[in-house]
């Protein structure tokens, strides 16, 4: 969990009062390689908010997962899963991550 922007600057405000790095972080409860990369951070970006996180697919390509579901939209999860390599948790997950529901229609007019 990343820090807030407020605590950030405090902290930084008081480094630059004239405490040291072990002092500051000391008092707000951080590291000082904390401090020292919050403090490269403002000089080089301007500023304090934290990085996003960038979401990676390993295995799974989300365009070809796609196009397969199309074309195959009955398939079970374990014969995706086949297809591409993975798990059927991996599945559902690379599911969850497109937005796509994978539930299926089952109003078969009954005879």
């Amino acid at each position: 969990m990343a820090y807030d922007i407020k605590f950030r600057s405090r902290a930084l405000d008081y480094l630059s009062e004239g405490h040291t790095h072990r002092e500051t972080a000391a008092v707000f409860g951080i590291s000082t390689y904390t401090l020292s990369k919050w403090k490269s951070q403002l000089k080089e970006t301007g500023t304090l908010a934290p990085k996003k996180r960038k979401e990676t697919w390993r295995k799974i390509d989300p365009e070809r997962l796609q196009k397969y579901n199309e074309e195959h939209a009955d398939a079970y999860l374990r014969e995706i899963a086949e297809e591409f390599g993975c798990s059927d948790v991996a599945l559902t997950k690379a599911f969850r991550r497109l937005k796509i529901s994978r539930k299926k229609n089952h109003n078969i007019p009954r005879e």
